[in-house]
């Protein structure tokens, strides 16, 4: 018995899903894209947000992490889970807003397991890749997962392959508007502006948005033996002249 068109189409959509882990399946091509809660940003990206089931690359050169925050934050308020894969570090708990889940992996390659666990379970929406890099086949593997779990990827990296769609943003050195002090002077940074750049195979957009910035506190401890921000144990080392404590790392703003 000669074989049906649907019965010979099975394979090829399998090989095809194989051979193109980014394209994006039937299942979720009509399922809506997660807001970023930008409205100005919602209104340059392919369908008004992240697309699901697809990998978006960020290209990490100012402004990323604050918008994909508050992505992560409209998700969770629009009623879907979030999850951060802190792979640097560089996120503490305390600094941390309730909502959306923070994951901190003790290496590399736990966090990528991770990062592939929480796509293809299905349970998130949006799930957002920092400080890791993945690469290659890492890529590959991810994408996949994402496609099988339909939430939307993103990973703050330079390396684009597997990319459907790419974003970069970058922070306007001259539109930064100052608090004055009481003699005159620009004293404190109130707001900034990020340019957006968002872009597919044919398609190119950007959009200026205006963030508030708010100051932080020194990232790394000024007391020996105190925890960092980041939740890292400071290492000593000894002066040989004076056995005095110095910090083995210099202090980051």
């Amino acid at each position: 018995m000669p074989k049906t068109a649907s019965a010979l189409a099975l394979p090829l959509r399998a090989l095809l899903e194989n051979r193109f882990p980014d394209a994006t399946p039937v299942t979720h091509r009509t399922a809506e894209p997660v807001a970023t809660g930008i409205a100005a940003l919602d209104a340059i990206l392919p369908g008004g947000g992240l697309p699901r089931g697809r990998l978006t690359v960020w290209t990490p050169e100012g402004g990323a992490t604050a918008i994909l925050r508050a992505a992560a934050q409209t998700t969770v308020i629009n009623g879907e889970r979030a999850v951060w894969i802190d792979g640097s570090g560089t996120v503490a708990g305390p600094f941390w807003e309730e909502g959306p889940v923070l994951v901190r992996p003790r290496s590399r390659r736990e966090g990528l397991r991770a990062s592939e666990e929480l796509l293809r379970c299905g349970g998130f929406a949006l799930v957002v890749v920092a400080g890791i890099e993945p690469e290659g086949m890492e890529n590959v593997r991810l994408s996949r997962a994402a496609r099988e779990g339909g939430g939307s990827l993103v990973t703050l990296t330079t390396h684009t392959s597997m990319a459907s769609l790419r974003v970069s943003s970058r922070i306007l050195s001259d539109s930064y508007r100052w608090r004055r002090d009481p003699f005159g002077d620009p004293a404190i940074a109130e707001e900034a502006s990020i340019h957006v750049r968002a872009s597919s195979l044919g398609w190119s957009r950007g959009v200026d948005l205006p963030i508030a910035v708010v100051p932080v506190d020194l990232r790394i401890s000024l007391e020996n033996g105190l925890l960092d921000r980041r939740g890292v144990t400071r290492k000593v080392k000894a002066d040989s002249s004076s056995k005095t404590g110095v910090p083995a790392e210099s202090v980051h703003h």
